[in-house]
């Protein structure tokens, strides 16, 4: 974990209620794909947990969903901004056990942090399926981006208004040897369920202190309790409790 104060170089709408915020300072907190930041906000006593959906030398990504009234203050900021983040948090994916035909899953505010998670797979020579998984067609983000950084996409649709009508395991048709996912929680237990490989979960919480001090996003594994923002938030398949 490492605090530093980032600068905003834009934070523009992408799909309706959702931005991507590029923030500009030091990254070197952030050492696997996965980790989450901590964003101090004025006027706010806690601070807002948001996935990294790409890290580069100096240059951090974050895309976001307005649900309430902290992350409608973020929509509400400009280029040139500061804000002071925790960065680094949270166990990410071991992208060395990914295997060589990796099928990564994201659902809504869970597709940000397969982004970097498949540009690190991609830069190792294995061959990446993702599966994006959204309400409707107005909903869709960053297939372009997957697909430009040479990933294998489908897109599912819930009215069947794009893609793939249904969930996203009614695409989960391609052959794959391990599986990442991250989005909300009956749509990891569906992955869960179908998936016949091994493989690596990514589950929302509500943090307090974000770094396992207060407790408060405890959850039971095979293997004992775990803080979902210390030891996750992403756990092994073969831990998970339903």
């Amino acid at each position: 974990m490492k605090q530093s104060t980032f600068e905003i170089a834009h934070n523009r709408l992408i799909a309706p209620g959702v931005y991507e915020m590029l923030l500009l300072g030091d990254t070197s907190g952030n050492t696997a794909p996965g980790q989450f930041v901590q964003i101090a906000l004025p006027g706010y006593y806690l601070r807002r947990p948001i996935s990294v959906c790409d890290c580069e030398d100096g240059k951090l990504t974050l895309i976001y969903k307005v649900v309430g009234h902290g992350t409608e203050y973020m929509a509400s900021l400009q280029p040139g901004d500061k804000l002071d983040l925790l960065v680094g948090l949270g166990n990410g994916y071991a992208v060395a056990e990914c295997g060589e035909k990796p099928l990564l899953i994201g659902g809504g505010a869970g597709v940000p942090p397969m982004y970097l998670l498949a540009k690190e797979l991609i830069a190792r020579g294995a061959q990446v399926s993702v599966i994006l998984g959204f309400n409707t067609k107005d909903e869709i983000f960053y297939e372009k981006e997957f697909t430009a950084i040479g990933a294998n996409v489908t897109v599912t649709t819930v009215d069947g208004s794009y893609g793939v009508p249904g969930f996203v395991t009614n695409a989960m048709t391609m052959d794959y040897d391990y599986v990442c996912t991250c989005g909300p929680e009956p749509m990891l237990k569906a992955v869960y369920d179908k998936s016949e490989t091994s493989g690596a979960f990514s589950f929302e919480e509500r943090m307090g202190c974000g770094f396992g001090a207060c407790m408060g996003c405890s959850c039971k594994t095979k293997y004992g309790n775990k803080r979902i923002c210390k030891e996750g938030p992403v756990l092994k398949k073969e831990e998970i409790i339903w």
